[in-house]
């Protein structure tokens, strides 16, 4: 046998990919591969995802009614913090960077892992023991401090469980470091031969950006932690103003992390679209520099907008002025990548297929997220809808509008990658119509409702809000089955769905070179790259011609 495979009479056995490199319980635990790391924490951030998705499902229900008949008060409270904690630091943050990240970062370099394995294996362990400590918190009792923590209440009034909360965000920070430590490390590292800095994608610039953040950004917001823990479990001064404390203080640490943290949920949901809109459009991405200058100008002035969440906390006028500047400010680069995704679409010929789709609905969501934003940096207007329902429409259009819709276009562009099979074209458009007007039904009359004067996380309000509430909970009825609807049909697709070809959509990264799966090792001889990214105009080929893998996968769907 052995002499006639040396003598090609026999075909070679199938090369294993990184799926059956090992199939046993310990060797997913025990495993170094980026790529079955990156599937661990898909597994687990949706398991929080629908954790915080239950969680706000009853918010909703009890605001179909204005005077409150679900849900006591104290719930209502534990129920939206919850919420809140959960979606921003155990979904929103780790779910583009830790997933597809993870998966990618190292196949569009043409590297064959990550470099520190191990490390990036601590801080998927990392995570989930700090969503072990905030599912201790709601299965004890709850938190009822909103996700923000604000002191004086969180470390000197609430009864409930905010040292469990407060550690689990706490630990969950330094896996945030330990993955940005990682990708920086990689990206300088690792690279191809011939792969230099203006010929990486924009998604691997998108990554190393984020990267920045986590590792310059997360400390703060662990020590803004480690000290109302301190304050509630040692007694120290640190915030209680009877005692010499400050705790506006609290509210300048915690915003100057987390404003720069927008960035850590948005940032990679642009590098997701910056590699889907070319692909689909058949054409280069309009003005690579200025995307490249454009994320870091993002995540550098990031740093200095803090204080717009704090007009009404007792800041100086001067500072609120200047922050309103910078507020303004940084709309520019934001802007600069929404002109460019338009101007790589004109005159290309648009396939819509569903990663598109969701890529274009982020977009517009994003934008619609964007142009709000600016009415928040203006002083006056923010002053007038500072916590109200106008403030939680405008940041879940960010994050939630934007990030989530970028998310499921990432999931249903690399799917074919990551699993080898291809879904249902037709049910994954329509879940990407219904979540683009789910959403807008969702979040769309809270704008009316909180200019009209409507406040955040209050259980019960005036009768005439009762309207935006009903339109608002039925919209997010629509949106939670755009949700669900990817869950059945992706899960058929791993036991029912085609066999997917090794560049379906016909794209042009180095992850398209390797086998769907990829191996192990990624690649079965170290590429090099010759040319930049997204070269959709190869000679012979005319702007909008479709490779014959792409034609052939249109025919399989």
């Amino acid at each position: 046998m052995t002499d006639a495979l040396l003598a090609g009479e026999l075909p070679l056995p199938p090369r294993p990919d990184y799926l059956r490199h090992g199939s046993t319980i310990s060797s997913w635990l025990a495993t170094t591969d980026h790529k079955r790391i990156a599937i661990l924490y898909a597994i687990t951030i949706t398991f929080f995802f629908f954790m915080g998705g239950a969680a706000i499902t009853a918010v909703r229900l009890e605001l179909f009614q204005p005077n409150g008949w679900l849900l006591t008060s104290d719930t209502y409270n534990k129920l939206f913090s919850f919420h809140g904690i959960i979606m921003v630091w155990f979904f929103l943050v780790p779910s583009i960077p830790n997933t597809f990240g993870n998966f990618l970062l190292p196949l569009m370099i043409g590297a064959p892992d990550v470099a520190f394995p191990r490390l990036n294996l601590f801080s998927w362990y990392l995570t989930v023991a700090a969503g072990a400590f905030t599912v201790y918190a709601l299965v004890a009792g709850g938190v009822d401090t909103g996700w923000t923590f604000y002191t004086p209440y969180s470390s000197m009034f609430s009864n409930t469980h905010v040292f469990a909360a407060a550690a689990g965000v706490f630990v969950v920070g330094f896996a945030s470091i330990a993955t940005g430590v990682n990708f920086i490390a990689t990206t300088h590292m690792l690279r191809a031969p011939g792969m230099t800095w203006f010929r990486l994608p924009l998604f691997v610039w998108a990554i190393y950006a984020t990267s920045l953040i986590m590792v310059l950004a997360t400390p703060v917001l662990a020590i803004s932690l480690l000290l109302v823990i301190a304050e509630r479990v040692l007694g120290l001064p640190i915030f209680d103003p009877a005692r010499g404390g400050d705790p506006i203080l609290f509210q300048h640490l915690f915003w100057f992390y987390s404003h720069p943290a927008v960035y850590i949920m948005v940032l990679p949901a642009m590098g997701v679209v910056s590699e889907i809109i070319p692909c689909f459009a058949r054409r280069r991405i309009f003005g690579y520099d200025f995307m490249v200058y454009a994320m870091l100008a993002i995540a550098g002035v990031g740093f200095f907008v803090w204080g717009h969440h704090m007009f009404v906390s007792g800041q100086s006028a001067l500072a609120s002025l200047v922050f309103s500047f910078l507020s303004f400010i940084i709309a520019v680069p934001s802007a600069i990548k929404v002109f460019n995704w338009t101007a790589s679409l004109y005159r290309g010929q648009i396939s819509f297929e569903s990663p598109m789709l969701y890529a274009l609905g982020f977009v517009g969501l994003f934008t619609t997220g964007g142009l709000s934003g600016l009415f928040l940096a203006s002083i006056p207007v923010d002053i007038h809808v500072t916590d109200t329902y106008f403030v939680v429409a405008h940041f879940h259009y960010i994050m939630v509008g934007g990030s989530v819709s970028a998310f499921f276009a990432g999931l249903h562009f690399w799917w074919p990658k990551v699993t080898g099979k291809l879904y249902p074209e037709s049910w994954a458009k329509f879940a990407a119509i219904l979540m683009y007007a789910g959403f807008n039904m969702t979040f769309l009359p809270q704008f009316f409702a909180g200019y009209l004067g409507m406040p955040r996380r209050y259980h019960t309000y005036p009768a005439e809000f009762q309207i935006y509430n009903v339109m608002s909970s039925a919209g997010a009825a629509v949106l939670a089955m755009a949700y669900l609807l990817p869950l059945g049909y992706l899960t058929w697709s791993l036991f029912y769905g085609g066999k997917a070809a090794k560049n379906p959509w016909g794209a042009t990264g180095l992850e398209w070179a390797t086998g769907s799966p990829p191996p192990p090792k990624n690649f079965d001889r170290q590429p090099r790259v010759d040319r930049g990214p997204y070269d959709y105009h190869a000679e012979g080929m005319s702007a909008g011609t479709d490779p014959p893998e792409m034609q052939n996968a249109r025919e399989t769907r």
